[in-house]
């Protein structure tokens, strides 16, 4: 066995309990440790910047160089790795920790924060092993990888006159080798870039940009009110596991599973649009009245929900811009589910205080900084998962189209004002569930068919909502028209102008009867569907 290093000139006695400390995030640190010391009579060990943290705020701390017989080595990158701390950890025989010099009972490490900097340099190695090291000898050793941690602990010492039992530490073993996993996933989803091997075989025209394994650690961030259904259970997780929540609810009833869905849709379709204000009602995770306005939020929004108010009854109203009085005055009347906004001017908060079930919610970025390698998983059956790329941005911009093969097929070229809404409308049928078709007219819907099993079918359906709306609306489709049955139900409605993605067996057929009826008709080369 590797010889130790004579302890007792440090003064740690081997018949008191051990704590190995080494952490980047200090967080709650000098709490922990006076506890430990004061209450149960531990001793401290600590690598280098932990334990100059420590002696800052008076609390006795032993420097794992004086064990190991060796100081920090490269900078810091080098300082847990020794047989000494090793085996002090991972002893579980009486015969193997009768042979030691002393044993660490409880292991403090958190990592450094690869998640947020992804930097080489900020990938742990000492940290990592210590966690699984310590993890691996759960029969024998606590281990506490995350701050929150803490308090449970002492708890659990509190109820066991010092002691941690089988099935904490087993549990606290779980969180370490779940953190480790997460870890090093996520930085093997995004060191030395995304980038393919070089493709090899020359009979292959596309090289897979799906990871060979896909693995996902997720984190609890917090228990929703239910699930789709109030018999199910549900939870908000995210991939970073000191992951905040994007948004701030400000009032209102506990979040459902329903409801994160539908922000998510509502904001997704207002983030479309960057120059004007943008207003989203959703219903069942879909679209059902969207406008933009160069006259205000609530101008906006006032529009949107006549796009069909019967439908916004219950809804989730997502805005683009803050929240105004002027607006409020408006939802205060109507039944809504939830209203999301980037921010609530304080007379709007006001007004709407008297709701008191009404859930407001204040967007706020992104915090979870641990990317996927890919954007969009949906279980099959148990244990298959189907995974794909997200739409993107560029996907509904037709500038960025006309790269991709956007094009003016018909005669009949489309005005400036047709060109308007045709890029209005490709933005929102992106997000309707297809079978999708979009009718819209000066920035607005006016009516919207969805998740419907014939294109003619979600034709129909938009064309029921618009009634008289329809004369002069433009029209899009997420698929390719597939029938000439759509261009005829499109005149007979008084449609203006077409925008669909082109491709069908029929397009020659298609196109021949857009020009017979004097249509425009623009081909994106892009399928937006979303099933």
């Amino acid at each position: 066995m590797t010889d130790f290093h004579d302890i007792s000139d440090v003064g740690l006695d081997p018949t008191r309990p051990i704590a190995l400390v080494s952490v980047y995030d200090k967080s709650k640190l000098e709490t922990l440790a006076e506890a430990l010391i004061q209450s149960y009579e531990y001793q401290v060990l600590a690598t280098g910047g932990t334990a100059e943290y420590l002696r800052s705020h008076n609390i006795p701390v032993t420097d794992l160089s004086t064990i190991t017989g060796f100081d920090e080595l490269l900078g810091g990158r080098v300082k847990t790795l020794h047989p000494a701390v090793f085996a002090s950890i991972l002893a579980h025989t009486i015969e193997d920790r009768d042979s030691l010099p002393f044993t660490v009972d409880t292991v403090v490490v958190n990592l450094y924060p690869y998640e947020s900097t992804q930097k080489i340099d900020a990938i742990d190695i000492g940290g990592s092993a210590l966690l699984r090291a310590a993890a691996k000898n759960a029969d024998h050793v606590t281990v506490l990888c995350s701050p929150e941690q803490y308090t449970p602990f002492l708890q659990e010492l509190k109820l066991g006159n010092g002691e941690t039992s089988d099935s904490f530490r087993h549990h606290l073993a779980r969180q370490a080798f779940a953190r480790s996993l997460a870890y090093e996933q996520c930085i093997a989803s995004t060191i030395y870039g995304q980038s393919s091997p070089a493709q090899t075989d020359p009979s292959q025209t596309k090289t897979s940009q799906a990871t060979e394994t896909l693995t996902l650690s997720l984190h609890k961030v917090q228990d929703l009110r239910y699930g789709e259904n109030p018999h199910q259970h549900a939870a908000l997780y995210s991939v970073d596991p000191a992951g905040i929540p994007p948004y701030d609810q400000i009032q209102g009833k506990d979040l459902s599973y329903n409801n994160l869905l539908d922000m998510e849709a509502g904001w997704n379709i207002v983030q479309e649009f960057t120059t004007e204000a943008a207003c989203a009602i959703i219903k069942h995770n879909n679209p059902c009245g969207v406008a933009i306005s160069k006259r205000g939020i609530s101008d906006a929004y006032h529009t949107a929900f006549f796009c069909d108010s019967l439908s916004a009854f219950g809804g989730v109203v997502a805005l683009n811009q803050p929240l105004d009085l002027k607006t409020a005055t408006e939802l205060k009347d109507v039944f809504l589910e939830v209203i999301i906004a980037p921010g609530f001017e304080p007379d709007a908060l006001a007004l709407l205080s008297s709701k008191k079930n009404l859930r407001l919610v204040k967007k706020t970025p992104h915090t979870a900084t641990a990317p996927l390698p890919l954007q969009e998983l949906r279980p099959l059956e148990k244990g298959w998962y189907l995974a794909q790329d997200s739409l993107t941005p560029e996907d509904s911009d037709l500038d960025a189209l006309t790269e991709r093969g956007l094009t003016c097929v018909t005669q009949k070229k489309p005005t400036l004002d047709q060109i308007e809404d045709l890029r209005f409308a490709w933005k929102i049928v992106k997000h309707a569930k297809s079978n999708a078709i979009v009718l819209a007219k000066d920035g607005r819907t006016v009516g919207i068919g969805v998740g419907q099993t014939s294109r003619i079918g979600a034709l129909e359906s938009a064309l029921r909502t618009a009634c008289d709306e329809a004369k002069d609306a433009v029209m899009a489709s997420d698929g390719f028209l597939p029938h000439e049955d759509n261009i005829h139900a499109a005149v007979q409605a008084r449609i203006s102008a077409i925008i669909q993605p082109g491709g069908s067996i029929k397009d020659e057929a298609v196109l021949k009867l857009a020009n017979q009826y004097g249509l425009s008709m623009i081909q994106t080369g892009v399928r937006v569907f979303k099933h």
